[in-house]
C-alpha cells in the first residue's frame, strides 16, 4: 500500500510540474493544481483525461 502511495505521489508532482509548464490560463493551471492536490488520484485521473494537452482533449479540436 506504501508503494502505491509513493507511486501516486511522484504521478502527481509529476501532473503538477506538466500543468505548470503549460500554456494554459493562469486562473487554469490553479484549478487544476487545486484538483490535483486536494483529490490526488481523482484529480489526477480527471487531469490526466480532461487537462490542457490531454489526448482527448487534442481530438475534440
Amino acid at each position: 500500500m506504501k508503494i502505491l502511495s509513493l507511486i501516486i505521489l511522484i504521478l502527481d508532482i509529476i501532473a503538477v510540474i506538466k500543468i505548470i509548464q503549460s500554456g494554459a490560463e493562469m486562473i487554469e493551471k490553479v484549478l487544476w493544481i487545486l484538483l490535483v492536490i486536494v483529490l490526488p488520484l481523482v484529480g489526477l485521473l480527471i487531469w490526466a483525461l480532461l487537462g490542457p494537452g490531454s489526448p482527448a482533449k487534442g481530438a475534440r479540436r
